[in-house]
């Protein structure tokens, strides 16, 4: 079982944006975000592909990623993730082989095999590109042939991305992508931040399929986990109000946009909204710092994680950040 003085923290940031600012403020407030949660010991900062998600400001992502990184100096920075049935992968090993070159030993590329969108955003990205999420094994070893060695009889080649060996991830909500994951012997991200109901079993069969690699020689396990901390377990849960308000936005398909904290959802939702939204953050860690401590140690007993990566969309930066201070605080990394 993974120790909580072994365990890595991490960050997903999903550029929230609110109406009143934009996404110009979005992205400037994602960077400062990444140099705050870097001095916090903080070890990776990832953003994730959106499309058509008026309060997402993360679909290009990987410009953002170039942003980030130049604006750091050590935390490693990535998606989370590029969602590659929407590119050629010749595409992706060039844009993160240029972001490998230029920022050597600090950028992930995690993959999804979800379009990161609604259909007709689906079609209006990929226009009369073959192929979808079926493809998706083959992609990823198309992808790795890129960005691996150059080969004597290799008639395409990404540059930059050949031999820059941009460490790989696989992330799923099902079971496709951890047996892919363990097969292959990447490392795994499980997208339990939203999708919690299968991560135990996920867990189980990304460990059952695992074979070494040439870059991993055992399971390494991330978990997306939903957080809210403030110095009170009261002031934790009127934050997470906003959040509440975000995934029931989602749930009803209205705008994402940030919404601020209210005293009470009475009258908001509905029973079996609230459920849903229940169970859509059924692994948040909400509360003061001592609460998601004891709540982060039962995860661990549980799972056995090697790292955690926590998102946390609240409707002030500053209590994002503080959000970010008081977890790693918690746990005893800051």
């Amino acid at each position: 079982m993974t120790q909580l003085r072994d365990l890595k923290i991490s960050t997903l940031d999903l550029v929230p944006v609110r109406a009143d600012a934009g996404p110009a403020q979005s992205l400037h407030n994602s960077l400062d975000l990444a140099q705050h949660v870097e001095r916090f010991g903080y070890n990776r900062f990832w953003v994730a592909e959106h499309h058509n998600m008026d309060g997402i400001a993360s679909s290009a992502t990987s410009v953002l990623i170039g942003y980030l990184a130049g604006g750091t100096s050590s935390i490693r920075v990535g998606s989370g993730g590029v969602m590659l049935p929407n590119h050629a992968p010749l595409v992706i090993a060039e844009q993160f082989g240029t972001l490998a070159s230029l920022y050597p030993g600090r950028i992930d590329l995690g993959l999804g095999r979800a379009p990161g969108s609604d259909q007709m955003t689906a079609y209006a990205l990929r226009r009369d590109r073959a192929g979808g999420p079926d493809d998706f094994p083959d992609d990823v070893e198309e992808l790795s042939r890129y960005l691996g060695p150059r080969t004597d009889d290799q008639k395409v080649i990404a540059v930059p991305g050949h031999d820059t060996e941009v460490p790989m991830w696989l992330l799923g909500s099902s079971l496709f992508s951890a047996q892919l994951a363990g097969m292959r012997g990447m490392p795994y991200a499980f997208a339990s931040h939203f999708a919690p109901r299968l991560m135990h079993e996920a867990i189980r069969v990304y460990r059952n399929h695992f074979k070494p690699s040439t870059t991993l020689d055992k399971p390494y396990v991330m978990l997306g986990i939903p957080m809210v901390v403030a110095e009170t377990d009261e002031k934790a849960e009127y934050l997470a109000t906003s959040v509440y308000q975000r995934i029931l936005a989602l749930i009803r398909g209205q705008s994402l946009m940030q919404k601020p904290p209210v005293e009470s959802m009475d009258g908001l939702w509905l029973p079996h909204e609230r459920d849903a939204v229940g169970s859509f953050l059924g692994l948040a860690m909400i509360g003061s710092p001592q609460k998601v401590r004891a709540k982060v140690e039962v995860l661990l007993e549980q799972t056995g994680a090697d790292e955690l990566i926590f998102t946390c969309d609240l409707y002030e930066h500053a209590d994002r950040i503080r959000s970010y201070e008081l977890m790693a605080q918690a746990l005893k990394t800051a």
